[in-house]
């Protein structure tokens, strides 16, 4: 519910260019980083150090030939465990699924949502 929430105000603002685009949730991230002592992501995964906490996964195809969506992985635990608290954690989600919205368009967080700073 928290994601759906967090999401809410994201897709009604870009609706149009979000029509193509699926949010899920993950229990855990299923990627780890090639290098643990040099940890380095694509712009497509949203990471706290080694722990990815969210990845962009492009539309494409699957094993079996047939189309798949563009869709948003957010990952509960390590999100929930950044988290102070349910405020900490509303805050957290929008961060990581503006990040990963303006990845996905193409454009600077920013431009997503005016209050967050490009430079953070």
């Amino acid at each position: 519910m928290a994601v759906l929430e967090a999401y809410e105000p994201i897709e009604r603002r870009w609706a149009d260019r979000l029509n193509s685009l699926d949010v899920a949730v993950d229990e855990i991230p299923r990627i780890a980083p090639k290098d643990p002592e040099n940890v380095s992501w694509p712009p497509e995964v949203i990471a706290d150090g080694p722990i990815a906490l969210a990845r962009l996964i492009p539309a494409g195809v699957d094993t079996r030939g047939n189309s798949t969506r563009a869709r948003i992985v957010l990952f509960r635990k390590p999100i929930e465990r950044r988290a102070k608290d349910a405020d900490d954690l509303a805050d957290l989600l929008h961060e990581v699924l503006v990040a990963q919205v303006a990845t996905y368009l193409g454009v600077e967080p920013s431009v997503i949502d005016p209050t967050i700073d490009d430079d953070e």
